[in-house]
This record gives structure tokens, C-alpha cells and sequence, in this order.
């Protein structure tokens, strides 16, 4: 899919990965609605941005996220590309995660995405196709003895299952047309450990991989997947780290 001109949703558009894809995408010229709980950043980022609105909204409230989708159609009459980015990182055993927590990062990394995607298909397959790229991690990729002592069961449970469903997904929804991917990121220069739902940053990553990602790079992943429309997109680091 040629980016200029498409309409695209960004969840998770206010920092890191999120941000920089908004940033990328806007210079290829793409009209954008950018999604995050933060309704002063997204409005400055907005302003900032050749053609974008924002549009505040809570990803753990499904009617917030249906709200989202069809505030983006009725503005721009149209959805092309989802970008589901938002979501949240847990460090810690199976035996010790707190299950009220573990739901939490569930809702916002799994059911939430599942959410929008439900909202957005039909206006997609009305308009002829479009283009689903979900932000999974590369915990879900790894082998379980390379994990060592980083403890990322309960997490890299919830990428798993957004793998499944976009992958799945992808053939049930070949024939309207529109594409599902997923998107790798390795370890990524971002905030995602200081916004732990609980545990704290591991002492070294599980992979061995020594390289951290910018989160610009990791954009441009984001921008191939939707360009290719290929089924898995891996970050370089990540992809170093599990097939060199």
C-alpha cells in the first residue's frame, strides 16, 4: 500500500514507538488520528503535524475504542490503516503476577486491539479493504530457555495471543481485502520499563542482544508492514539476535 494520502489510526501515539510512527507517517503523507490517553500531548502533536487530529481515549474502555474508530470515519470518511501500538509491559514470575494486574495489561495489549479491529473491519470492507497492523514483542518469539532469569511469562503470554489473532485473522480476512500483520520490536529505546504494570526493567535482555533499537526504527518496520502488507515484520536487532 502506497502510504500518501491513506488515513491512518495510531494508538499509543503520544511517546516511543507510537510517536515516532506518527512522526514517519505524516512525512510520507498520510492524514492521521492519533490515539493515547494523554489529551494535551495528542492535541499538541496534532498541531505539530501536516494533517492530524487527535483523539483522546482510554484503550481499557471498549466504548471508548469503539468511539475512537468512528470518530476517525466520520472525520475523515474513511479508515485505511489501524496501527494497533498501545500497550503495557509486566516483568515478573507467573507465581508472583497479581492477577487484577495481569488483567489490566490483558484488556489494554489484547482486548482492546481486538476491540478497534472489531470496529474498524466493517468500515473497511465496505470501502473495498485496508490494511491491521498489531505491535506484538519480540518476547513472544523467543525460545523460553533464552529467557534466563528475566521473568516475562505473564506478558509475553498476552503478545502470544495477539499473534494468534491477528495471524488468524489475516486468513479470515483475505478475501475482503484487508491485510493483517504484526509488527517485532526488539528491546527499544523507549519508556517502556518505567511504565511497568509491575516488576521492574530485567538486568539484561533475554535474546543476548547487546543493540537497543531507536524507536524510529522501529517505525519504519511499522511502515514496511504496511507497504509490503506482509503477514510478520521483524525489528533488525530482533531479528539479529534470533536467526544470526
Amino acid at each position: 500500500m502506497e502510504i500518501a494520502g491513506k488515513v491512518v489510526l495510531i494508538t499509543g501515539a503520544s511517546s516511543g514507538i507510537g510517536l515516532a510512527t506518527a512522526h514517519l507517517f505524516a512525512q510520507k503523507g498520510a492524514r492521521l488520528a492519533l490515539s493515547a490517553r494523554s489529551a494535551e500531548k495528542l492535541a499538541q502533536l496534532a498541531k505539530e503535524l501536516p494533517e492530524a487530529i487527535a483523539v483522546p481515549t482510554d484503550m481499557r474502555d471498549e466504548a471508548a475504542v469503539r468511539r475512537m474508530v468512528a470518530q476517525t470515519q466520520e472525520h475523515y470518511q474513511r479508515i485505511d490503516v489501524l496501527i494497533n501500538n498501545a500497550g503495557q509491559g509486566l516483568n515478573v514470575p507467573v507465581e508472583k503476577v497479581d492477577i487484577a494486574t495481569y488483567r489490566s495489561v490483558f484488556e489494554l495489549n489484547v482486548v482492546s486491539v481486538l476491540v478497534a479491529m472489531q470496529a474498524a473491519i466493517p468500515i473497511m470492507r465496505a470501502q473495498g479493504g485496508g490494511v491491521i497492523i498489531n505491535i506484538s514483542s519480540g518476547t513472544s518469539k523467543i525460545p523460553p530457555e533464552r529467557y534466563g532469569m528475566n521473568p516475562v511469562g505473564p506478558y509475553a503470554s498476552t503478545k502470544y495471543a495477539l499473534n494468534a489473532i491477528t495471524l488468524i485473522g489475516r486468513q479470515e480476512l483475505a478475501a475482503d481485502n484487508i491485510s493483517l500483520g504484526v509488527v517485532y520490536p526488539g528491546v527499544t529505546a523507549t519508556n517502556f520499563f518505567n511504565a511497568l504494570a509491575q516488576g521492574r526493567q530485567p538486568a539484561a535482555t533475554p535474546v543476548g542482544a547487546t543493540a537497543v533499537a531507536s524507536a524510529e526504527s522501529v517505525a519504519e518496520k511499522i511502515l514496511e508492514a504496511v507497504e509490503t502488507q506482509a503477514a510478520e515484520v521483524y525489528a533488525d536487532n530482533l531479528k539479529k539476535a534470533l536467526f544470526s
